[in-house]
């Protein structure tokens, strides 16, 4: 299996890193081109479902307004990570968490948390397009009404031209607002949930297998959007396909069996991966 990965500049270790092992949660090396601002500090995290353990000890640093890729066999925590950074974990019976998953210096899990305003920062989109049962118009206007982010309808006019432009579904559904969402086909439907998560201008948007149910050409559009959608948010999203994560992601975290076995610049570890487990996946040997 032949991976392609883009070229970009890789630095070599820097101050955050001892030599010759990463400092805890960061990557082996860093893209000089992109933002390296923190978005996401998680430190020590495990989680249970009942008593068997998820996820084991996960340390890890995602950056501001780079795409982050979680690869790894099916069953081995790269959704219920993700999970873990709005707190939709919160919503299934028997889970206990226990870490730091951290966004401006605060932990997402501590008590006092705002979870509608945690999630309304860090949005999600799902693997299969889940429109509201309202217009397109409505599916986008609905959170910033319920957050007060606009109130005037000449605002919500803009803001939902605005999400549905940066979406890239502005020029096909504009002369059919008032229509079901539900009326769209896949690739469009899956491209108004994101418009509907841009719309409260989040600061993270998750994305679980966001292609998974999508054709091909569909694919290549959700995938030049969030190349695009990277210069104003940082995302981070789970995927199977290898190509994929080469195609899209600044960074890679491959998981297996509940720990992060490699984290690192997306095109270093396709092309000289620093674990036996890490090359064997990517180049198909096993999941």
């Amino acid at each position: 299996m032949n991976i392609q990965v883009a070229e970009r500049s890789v630095s070599p270790m820097t101050g955050h890193q001892s030599k010759g092992e990463p400092a805890v949660g960061a990557p082996v090396t860093r893209n000089e081109e992109a933002h390296h601002e923190l978005a996401i500090r998680v430190r020590d995290l495990n989680l249970w479902y009942g008593q068997a353990q998820a996820l084991k000890s996960i340390n890890l640093d995602v950056y501001q307004k780079n795409v982050t890729a979680l690869i790894g066999p099916s069953g081995c925590g790269k959704s219920t990570f993700l999970r873990c950074l709005n707190r939709m974990n919160d919503l299934i019976p028997g889970v206990r968490i226990d870490g730091l998953v951290e966004m401006d210096g605060r932990d997402v899990n501590e008590a006092k948390m705002d979870e509608v305003a945690l999630r309304r920062r860090v949005g999600m989109v799902f693997q299969k397009p889940n429109p509201f049962p309202k217009s397109i118009y409505e599916n986008v206007a609905y959170a910033p009404r319920m957050h007060d982010l606009v109130s005037r309808k000449t605002d919500v006019d803009e803001l939902v031209e605005r999400a549905l432009r940066d979406a890239g579904l502005w020029e096909e559904v504009k002369d059919k607002l008032h229509q079901p969402g539900t009326s769209l086909s896949g690739g469009q439907q899956q491209r108004l949930c994101i418009a509907r998560a841009i719309a409260v201008q989040p600061d993270v948007i998750l994305m679980d297998e966001p292609t998974s149910a999508l054709d091909p050409i569909s694919t290549a559009t959700i995938e030049d959007l969030m190349d695009k959608l990277k210069q104003q948010f940082t995302i981070i999203t789970v995927t199977h396909n290898m190509q994929q994560a080469a195609r899209v992601a600044d960074y890679t975290a491959f998981f297996h069996l509940g720990e992060v076995v490699e984290y690192n610049d997306t095109q270093a570890m396709f092309s000289n991966p620093h674990t036996k487990k890490a090359e064997d996946y990517i180049t198909g040997r096993y999941g």
